[in-house]
């Protein structure tokens, strides 16, 4: 007798599956039959509104029926870039489908061109665009108009991601046959873990409905359906928004539940460094300050500080911090802020030096390429609790860093470091109060994801008399121009940042790369002194390029995004980014904060490369329109997502399979708000109803997500 399906049953013991086509299923991370049910419909082609490629407009999603009248690959441009397209046409007209990668080996070899007078039929799904004053296809869904056992009486049929070897209809075919088993054997599939209390608040049907309903779309389904809407689909949204927010709510309430150093609301020191300055702080920063003096004097009991400060560049974040500081020294402790390159541990040095000394607050630097005996003597400074203030790399985490009385962590870019160089440094002090700093602006949707465990305060404003950076976009047109125009500001006195998206030339695809321009530009302004920067050289040389440019021995440093954080040169006001398109809007962002740092007016030049899509071009201009990092930050958040937005890895954030953090930011706000109000109810978690929430705390975390509660 065959064992009984349950969720956890490996892929290939799936009737109908074997071990060849497991290891394919498994390729695309689908290791058991939950998985499976969990490889959710990317779209949904309604047959009954099939269209006419002379009915079609730009932005539409579409489904129509065609024929095959041509397939052939071309180069972009003058690059090597190379475009497959595929002509298809109907009783209308013909459109093409354009392809700019290929979704996997042999995928055009599918498509043919008609044989003894019999074309191949097709079917394509995708979205309208409008390129070059053409509509066409990128990417779409090409599918063989072969009869399935779906008929064309079906209002939505699901349409998957593209999978090597495997069809849509064999796809449809076996999660039909997995969702039947489940169905005739209810004991065998996953109960749910998520509370009634929850889903009858939330008017959530259970998982098992949701999965049927999401594969086998019901006869009557409605638009909301086909745009993930559907009460079916936002359960299966909540619940991958849910079990991050549960995560993040434990450690939430751990903090809470710590003990915390005493301070007292001291703020003579403070009050004598803001008297120092000679502009005045903006709304933002006395508000930012607010909420820090407010963790750090407030509460009773006392608690830890755990708050992250967002600001834009250039918005005065350091000086908030520094103002944190000194509130820290005058109750007695010491404060230790991490940054993570050399070049801006000595950038803070200096600015800490500059306005603390004078208020007696004794500042030490610590990191990597400081001299045995300078390194010996600040650890001995340190240890007596002489150093008040150290400022540092990865340095100031090692075994032979001690300090007397550590109450304040300071940490810059903070998702440059990890959560155990996080963790030692904490380790250094007795529940030390946390800052943490990011230029990096996050739209509120997304810290409720990346940072939902931190206190938020974010600085908005810019100081006064900061000019804004004038952008402009430029194409292969313009080089000479452009050239001419970076002449003339290094004739000014000035220095100039050429950015490029590669290190070296690829094969596989034509960019502007560092190392060949450089030698390009050297040869163009044989008169100046240019440095060459890129993330393979050794961390001590781009140290050294980087010290020597902002000491004014080179005119143009031509670079990669190494350049992205913490680079202070005020006398560089122009940066010229290449290949524009190839950069996120954030990314972006970034590196036009690389100028604007000193008294000059400054502008940041994205050049285009050849035969860029009309989408690409739109996406830039954006560039022109503002300076705001917030307003950039949303809308890069919509166009790219979240997991391209900061980098899935870096960001920490989970790979969510359906959920969209710009479309279904009302369900991520109720995931949040439940998952909060479970501590609220159960701080331990022990309920009955609330121990498969623990087990999967403890699935998923770890112990030391338990540990955090109790």
């Amino acid at each position: 007798m065959a064992a009984v399906m349950r969720f956890d049953t490996p892929i290939q013991f799936i009737k109908g599956v074997g071990p060849k086509l497991g290891d394919r299923f498994r390729d695309y991370g689908i290791q058991t039959a939950q998985d499976l049910l969990e490889w959710y419909p990317r779209a949904y082609e309604d047959r009954r509104a099939a269209r006419s490629i002379d009915s079609l407009q730009a932005n539409e999603l579409v489904s129509l029926r065609a024929e095959v009248i041509g397939v052939s690959s071309y180069n972009l441009g003058k690059s090597r870039r190379k475009v497959w397209d595929v002509i298809v046409k109907d009783q209308t007209g013909r459109i093409h489908c354009k392809f700019f990668r290929v979704p996997y080996k042999g995928y055009f070899e599918r498509f043919q061109t008609a044989k003894n007078g019999v074309a191949q039929k097709v079917r394509v799904i995708g979205k309208v665009t409008l390129y070059r004053g053409n509509l066409e296809f990128h990417h779409p869904d090409l599918q063989e108009d072969v009869p399935d056992a779906l008929s064309d009486d079906d209002v939505l049929i699901p349409i998957y991601p593209e999978t090597e070897g495997i069809t849509n209809r064999a796809l449809r075919k076996l999660i039909g046959y997995v969702l039947d088993t489940f169905e005739r054997n209810p004991d065998s599939r996953k109960p749910d873990r998520i509370p009634r209390w929850i889903l009858d608040e939330q008017k959530l049907p259970t998982r098992f409905e949701a999965l049927k309903q999401v594969h086998r779309p019901p006869k009557d389904a409605t638009p909301e359906f086909a745009e993930m809407k559907s009460a079916y689909h936002r359960r299966l949204i909540f619940d991958e928004f849910f079990w991050l927010e549960m995560y993040l709510a434990s450690r939430k309430h751990a903090v809470s539940r710590e003990p915390g150093l005493a301070l007292l609301p001291k703020t003579t020191q403070v009050d004598a460094l803001v008297k120092s300055l000679p502009f005045a702080l903006t709304g933002a920063q006395k508000r930012a300050f607010s909420d820090i003096l407010a963790d750090l004097t407030g509460h009773k009991p006392p608690k830890p500080m755990h708050r992250l400060i967002q600001g834009d560049v250039g918005s005065g974040k350091t000086l908030v911090a520094l103002m944190a500081a000194v509130l820290a020294v005058e109750n007695g402790y010491q404060v230790a802020l991490m940054v993570p390159t050399e070049i801006l541990a000595e950038q803070h040095y200096r600015t800490a030096k500059r306005l603390l000394e004078p208020l007696g607050v004794n500042v030490g630097l610590f990191t990597g390429s400081l001299k045995s005996a300078e390194r010996a003597q600040g650890e001995a400074l340190l240890r007596s609790g002489a150093i008040q203030v150290a400022i540092g790399t990865h340095a100031l985490i090692e075994d032979n860093i001690d300090f007397k009385n550590l109450g304040l962590v300071i940490i810059d870019e903070q998702h440059r470091f990890g959560v155990h160089q996080r963790a030692r440094l904490k380790e250094k002090g007795v529940a030390p109060h946390f800052l943490i700093m990011t230029a990096t602006p996050i739209p509120r949707t997304l810290a409720m994801t990346v940072y939902g465990d931190l206190d938020v305060s974010i600085i908005d404003e810019l100081p006064v008399g900061r000019s804004p950076i004038q952008t402009r976009v430029g194409f292969e047109s313009h080089r000479a121009k452009m050239l001419d125009f970076v002449s003339a500001q290094i004739a000014k006195g000035r220095q100039a940042y050429f950015v490029y998206p590669l290190v070296e030339e690829s094969e596989k695809i034509d960019l502007k790369n560092a190392v060949e321009e450089y030698e390009k530009l050297q040869a163009h302004f044989s008169e100046l002194k240019l440095g060459l920067l890129h993330g393979r050289m050794k961390p001590d040389e781009k140290e050294k390029v980087m010290r020597e440019f902002r000491d004014g021995m080179y005119q143009i440093l031509v670079a990669t995004t190494v350049i992205e954080v913490g680079v202070d040169v005020p006398n560089a006001n122009i940066i010229v980014i290449e290949h524009a398109e190839r950069f996120g809007l954030s990314q972006l962002h970034q590196l036009r904060g690389r100028v604007g740092r000193g008294e000059h007016k400054s502008f940041c030049l994205l050049m285009l490369g050849y035969a860029v899509s009309e989408e690409a071009r739109a996406r830039v201009k954006i560039m022109e329109e503002t300076t705001d990092g917030f307003v950039v930050a949303e809308r890069d958040l919509e166009i790219r997502g979240p997991g391209e937005f900061l980098g899935t890895r870096q960001s920490g954030l989970p790979g969510f399979k359906l959920a969209n953090i710009v479309r279904d930011v009302q369900i991520l706000q109720a995931a949040r708000e439940m998952a909060f109000q479970v501590f609220i109810r159960d701080s331990k978690l022990m309920k009955i109803e609330h121990k498969p929430l623990r087990e999967e705390l403890l699935r998923a975390h770890g112990p030391t997500s338990l540990a955090a509660i109790g």
